[in-house]
């Protein structure tokens, strides 16, 4: 052990109270207080001494108890798919940049596509008293949250909607942009398109499935069952679904991708692939543009909805009294080579 372990008195946990202020510079409760509050009625020298003490332990003032007398936490909860995603990114910051304006703390965590967890963790956060909730939903019952938003909590629901109650809703255009994906592969001459999506109780999933369909009934083309594949997204999953579309006695020419973790998952199936075949993915990922082909995607603004979500959780915490309302975020194709890829026969 070392002289400075050996002689540390520091307990973690445990921090410097108004007490121990007012005990190191020799002045009552209420003196430092006021300083720490910003209160007139301490004479300059006090209330140096009590600032000096404050430096000297490491005071910091303790919230909680004054915001919760206001009836306010000042924090607001943010419930994620998967932190690790990289479409949560800039919706993440653009909630946190939207709060820190209203001068709130943004507290976040993660489902991990599980609506018991889920559940556990908007709950726990309900129970820290937290003023409002962006929630990117797992489950599809949320009537758990309905005494929570009875009592006041704020709930505005992100990329799918809250499931057997009524709230606030910012979605992308799913089913749109999934419509034009298919599209612009069938504006390049494709008639065998396959579609690997995500798991069919997913809302987003649904309706790039029912984007993806519409699209091909638009232009007269039967769908095959085998040209459709929903499940999770683990790569070996993907990686199989494609194979069975690619080595089928009439193979697809073309592979439509429900989410970028798919999409990653078939650049790396289709750079093993002497024909030509085209991909569109939905959902922009790092260095699309940086492979060959660079990947055509259908780009989602994140970010934008990140801020209209938060937006109309502040505007509810600020007295708004309307119907739930729900919000619509336009995509936006960017064709960069993958999905311009003409078929070699059909």
């Amino acid at each position: 052990m070392t002289d400075t372990a050996r002689g540390s008195s520091r307990r973690y946990g445990t921090r410097p109270t108004m007490k121990d202020v007012a005990a190191r510079a020799g002045v009552g409760l209420k003196t430092v207080s006021r300083v720490v509050n910003g209160e007139p009625g301490v004479t300059p020298d006090t209330e140096r001494r009590v600032q000096e003490a404050i430096t000297a332990l490491g005071f910091r003032r303790n919230d909680s108890a004054r915001i919760l007398r206001k009836g306010r936490t000042a924090s607001i909860g943010l419930v994620l798919e998967d932190l690790a995603d990289p479409f949560y990114g800039p919706l993440s910051r653009a909630v946190e940049e939207v709060a820190r304006h209203h001068g709130a703390l943004l507290i976040n965590g993660s489902s991990a596509e599980d609506p018991a967890r889920e559940q556990e963790l908007v709950l726990a956060l309900c129970a820290r008293r937290v003023d409002g909730l962006v929630v990117i939903p797992a489950g599809d019952d949320h009537r758990y949250l309905a005494p929570e938003i009875a009592a006041g909590v704020a709930t505005v629901f992100v990329d799918r909607p809250a499931g057997r109650i009524e709230a606030d809703t910012v979605l992308s255009d799913s089913f749109g942009g999934s419509r034009d994906a298919v599209a612009h592969l069938l504006a390049h001459g494709h008639r065998r398109i396959g579609f690997i999506g995500d798991q069919p109780r997913i809302h987003t999933a649904k309706e790039r499935l029912r984007g993806y369909r519409t699209a091909m009934a638009a232009a007269g083309l039967p769908v095959d069952d085998a040209w459709v594949s929903l499940g999770t997204t683990e790569p070996e999953r993907v990686h199989t679904a494609a194979r069975a579309m690619l080595d089928a006695p009439e193979p697809v020419t073309a592979l439509f991708a429900g989410n970028n973790r798919v999409t990653v998952t078939l650049v790396r199936v289709l750079r093993q692939c002497t024909a030509p075949v085209a991909l569109v993915g939905f959902d922009d990922f790092e260095l699309a543009d940086l492979v060959s082909p660079a990947v055509t995607v259908v780009a989602q603004d994140a970010a934008r909805m990140g801020r209209t979500a938060a937006g109309l959780l502040f505007r509810r915490l600020e007295g708004a009294d309307e119907p739930p309302r729900r919000e619509e975020i336009p995509t936006r194709l960017i064709a960069r080579g993958s999905g311009e890829i003409r078929p070699a026969h059909d």
